[in-house]
């Protein structure tokens, strides 16, 4: 979203670009499991792969869909403040473990 609106795109667009570039990769990997869940690894867990792949579909729908809205009016400072949070966290956090 940030090289988007770097290169001027809208906020609306910027937003969007980076969902659809994102589409494909996740769509990928999840092909890439799909040998591993229909084998002998997927015995006992194919009902809930399938509600939880469902659950997630759905919860990613509404949350674009949501920040689609939200990028329409608003700008995305309070996006860069949260990964600037969590990224900093997270250097301090995981080099420990």
């Amino acid at each position: 979203m940030g090289g988007g609106l770097l290169v001027g795109l809208s906020h609306r667009d910027a937003a969007r670009f980076a969902f659809l570039l994102a589409t494909p990769i996740i769509g990928a990997a999840a092909v890439l499991k799909l040998p591993d869940l229909f084998g002998h690894a997927g015995d006992g867990v194919r009902g809930q792969a399938l509600v939880a792949a469902l659950c997630a579909a759905a919860a990613t729908f509404f949350a674009v869909k949501f920040l689609l809205r939200f990028f329409e009016t608003n700008r995305l400072t309070p996006f860069a403040v949260y990964c600037v949070i969590a990224g900093g966290l997270s250097a301090l956090i995981i080099p420990f473990r």
